[in-house]
């Protein structure tokens, strides 16, 4: 209940405030489950995306928005799944609690780069999102946010209004060729990297082959280390045959 009046109020001020285009949202199935998987810029991406979406999402968050009571309130209103980005048994409880979700025909937003990109490039995206869609059989949709860097970047509290924003989805990715192998890291890097590079296509970002770490963070554990791309600094735009040849 409280995630739809929160969406009645924010929506007119978002619409107001911020010009924002949405392209592909009719990609988004109107029944039955689905990943969203995009890209993470700015806190404001967690807004930004549910009140451009006809239906309800969930996110997991990280656990110190929990933690914190400015913003505990919201997240807890809005239904969103808490994990510790450590990794460990908490990680593996919000997996299972997203595949609850994606069970009972549910949207699921998850950002593969775990955490907001500090250089505004695009990372290596861990392989949870993988493990989900084999585990769900629900498809992956790839969700580019641009703007909302400008518009809210890391460290800012109050976000710039009157920014453009855009919100690109690209079709439903399916990855049922890979029936029963959701443990095997090297399928899971391999779809992994498809949706990156999907995610790269649509937001224009330069592709680095590293995890993202926050600066003063520890990087969080990833099942499935195993890239099947060369290693490189970062992948430009139009350069993306190079780095999978």
């Amino acid at each position: 209940m409280a995630y739809w009046v929160l969406r009645v109020l924010l929506t007119p001020l978002l619409r107001f405030f911020y010009r924002v285009r949405v392209e592909g949202l009719e990609h988004v199935p109107r029944h039955g489950p689905a990943i969203l998987a995009s890209n993470h810029l700015s806190f404001c991406d967690s807004i930004f995306l549910p009140l451009v979406l006809p239906r309800r999402v969930t996110f997991v968050a990280k656990a110190e928005y929990f933690e914190d009571p400015k913003t505990a309130w919201f997240f807890r209103a809005v239904g969103q799944i808490p994990i510790k980005r450590e990794g460990g048994s908490a990680s593996e409880r919000a997996l299972g609690s997203a595949c609850e979700v994606l069970i009972r025909s549910g949207l699921f937003g998850i950002y593969p780069e775990g955490t907001r990109s500090p250089d505004g490039r695009l990372h290596k995206g861990h392989t949870g999102v993988a493990r989900l869609a084999l585990q769900t059989g629900a498809p992956v949709l790839a969700v580019a946010m641009i703007g909302t860097r400008e518009a809210q970047p890391i460290g800012q509290a109050l976000p710039r209004m009157f920014m453009p924003v855009t919100v690109r989805i690209s079709p439903p990715m399916h990855f049922d060729r890979h029936p029963g192998r959701g443990d095997d890291p090297l399928v899971l890097r391999q779809i992994t990297d498809e949706i990156m590079f999907e995610l790269r296509e649509l937001s224009g970002q330069d592709y680095v082959n590293s995890y993202a770490v926050r600066k003063g963070a520890v990087g969080a554990s990833d099942r499935g280390r195993i890239a099947t791309l060369p290693q490189a600094d970062a992948v430009p735009a139009g350069d993306m045959a190079a780095a999978t040849g």
